[in-house]
């Protein structure tokens, strides 16, 4: 398979699992956290998969800069993508003015661009997120998920959610293809 193939590949098949990483977990923090906002979960844990994915790639394909370039990119594009979904949406649905669509538009933007900065600084670049970075991160993201006054710390959410090993199993899952493709 030539570079450019490869990285088609990879790059779907690491979106895919990435996109439904992000069901899973924005599923489980939702029925774990009452009153956490489902757009809320869906964009902060859109932002943080994406930042995951995006690390093991570059550690999986470390030896083949050309192809994990495309690849990384691809999926640290995931959520502007999701950006231009919720738009495209909301003209096809909209009753309200232009204008107001481009004012939610460009707020969604932005925001967007914040939590991607945010899980970029904390997943460190070209390092394989194990569990014990998982655990200490994660807890960042159940803690930007809760609602102020759950009486309950991020790290004591996480802990009944699972979220760490759906994780590491995501990111040995992504590891392995990316290795084998490459062989």
């Amino acid at each position: 398979m030539d570079g450019d193939s490869l990285a088609t590949h990879a790059t779907a098949f690491v979106s895919l699992g990435t996109l439904t990483l992000v069901q899973q977990l924005a599923g489980a923090v939702l029925g774990a956290i009452p009153n956490a906002d489902p757009e809320l979960a869906a964009e902060e844990t859109l932002a943080m998969a994406s930042t995951n994915s995006s690390r093991v790639v570059e550690v999986a394909l470390r030896a083949h800069p050309e192809i994990q370039q495309k690849v990384v990119q691809a999926l640290l594009s995931l959520p502007q993508h999701y950006h231009d979904y919720m738009v495209a949406e909301g003209l096809l649905s909209a009753t309200d003015e232009g204008d107001q669509i481009e004012a939610h538009a460009a707020q969604i933007r932005a925001r967007m661009i914040r939590k991607c900065q945010f899980y970029q600084a904390h997943l460190p670049a070209a390092v394989l997120p194990g569990e014990k970075l998982l655990t200490d991160k994660l807890a960042l993201w159940v803690g930007r998920i809760s609602p102020p006054g759950t009486g309950r710390h991020p790290a004591d959410h996480l802990e009944g959610l699972g979220a760490v090993s759906q994780v590491v199993t995501h990111n040995k899952v992504v590891l392995a293809f990316c290795r084998r493709a490459t062989e």
